[in-house]
């Protein structure tokens, strides 16, 4: 689950980040407003409206206005709110614009990068650092890989005080400008563990010509299967970010994913799913999505996941691939008839059911007047595949 830049900006603050002052608007007049109370409350005379979406790259497609007075930032508002924001993360549909956060400016003399996220190889926690802040950390990582500097936290131990130093150090800084990039990196971390986050980032981190360190964005990743320890985080989440499949997708207790291909697939189980999109790159087709409706499939998750596959519009032909070991293949084949009783199964369906029932699921859907074809081997459903895809 991805949080705002605003969100993410006071998980920080709680954590003893720096962070610029800022309100979030939802409207032109509330980001006025918001201006204004910045005008009087901190003197602030520059001030940043920025495009609150789960994407990266927002500054390029517009989404990001300096503003010098509080007419500028309504000017800015009234462009921003309400547009379809396109950047590299976002596709060429882009993202409407709900919400936007006015911050005071900041002048800013030294941009870095830092970040901290999950290495799943080293089964530890990697914190990095560079002073190419401001930029895509892949695009550093590509062109310029020894501008990062990287430490590794084993979780059991935590994040160690000459650590965070050694990072400091990466950076280039000194004096009181050094203390407070400790405690930075140090805050980060506390609140990278503490939220069970996958990534926290911070991009950029300034320096300002006073010696002062400050984050000026935020963004934060979390690990959804551990979003039960954390309600109000929870809370936080912004469907209107998300796809719409997904989301419905969530309601009934499945995992889906969207991709662009022909071939919708639904399975049981993540490494199961992962052959069957093999399966059908080899029989000709391309995926249309992951969907694993787990292992205790059921005829309402099984016509959860027909409905939410059928309404991809570019799926020729449906692959369902389930392997019974807690699931019977009887109660799933028995789900797929009561599904297509309530809904129309309009391109061409191919069930392979193995594992515990077997046999009764593929007799009770060979006896069925319902339109498919069975398979009991892998091969076979390949085999399937290419013969539907040829006729779409």
């Amino acid at each position: 689950m991805k949080l705002h830049e605003y969100q993410a900006k006071g998980l920080f603050r709680d954590c003893g980040v720096s962070v610029p002052d800022g309100i979030v608007a939802e409207t032109v007049d509330e980001a006025v407003d918001a201006a204004r109370r910045l005008e009087d409350e901190n003197d602030a005379t520059l001030f940043i409206v920025k495009a609150q979406i789960h994407a990266g790259g927002r500054g390029k497609g517009g989404g990001v206005k300096l503003a010098h007075s509080v007419e500028e930032v309504r000017e800015h508002a009234d462009d921003i709110l309400g547009m379809d924001l396109v950047t590299h993360q976002t596709g060429a549909e882009g993202q409407t614009v709900r919400t936007i956060l006015v911050t005071e400016g900041v002048d800013i003399e030294q941009e870095y990068y830092l970040g901290v996220t999950l290495d799943r190889e080293k089964s530890m926690n990697a914190i990095m650092v560079s002073t190419e802040g401001g930029v895509d950390i892949e695009t550093v990582a590509e062109e310029s890989p020894e501008k990062i500097q990287r430490v590794w936290v084993d979780p059991s131990i935590g994040l160690q005080p000459f650590q965070a130093r050694q990072l400091a150090f990466a950076m280039g800084l000194e004096g009181d400008a050094f203390k407070q990039a400790v405690s930075s990196i140090r805050s980060l971390y506390q609140a990278f563990e503490e939220t069970d986050s996958t990534l926290a980032e911070i991009n950029p981190l300034v320096q300002t010509p006073d010696g002062e360190i400050e984050a000026v964005d935020a963004k934060v990743n979390l690990d959804d299967n551990a979003l039960f320890r954390h309600p109000d985080l929870e809370e936080m989440r912004d469907l209107h970010e998300e796809d719409p499949m997904e989301v419905k997708a969530g309601e009934h207790g499945l995992s889906y994913i969207k991709l662009d291909g022909n071939v919708g697939c639904m399975v049981n189980g993540a490494g199961l799913a992962m052959a069957t999109m093999d399966i059908i790159k080899l029989a000709g087709g391309e995926p249309a999505n992951f969907l694993d409706v787990g292992g205790a499939a059921s005829a309402e998750t099984v016509e959860a996941g027909f409905r939410i596959i059928l309404e991809d519009p570019n799926v020729d032909a449906v692959l369902l691939n389930i392997f019974g070991g807690i699931v019977r293949c009887d109660r799933v084949a028995q789900g797929v008839l009561e599904a297509a009783k309530n809904i129309d199964i309009s391109v061409p369906l191919i069930v392979r059911l193995q594992g515990t029932n077997a046999v009764e699921g593929k007799r009770l859907l060979d006896e069925s007047d319902l339109s498919l074809r069975s398979a009991v081997v892998l091969k076979e459903a390949a085999d399937e595949v290419t013969a539907a895809l040829g006729e779409a």
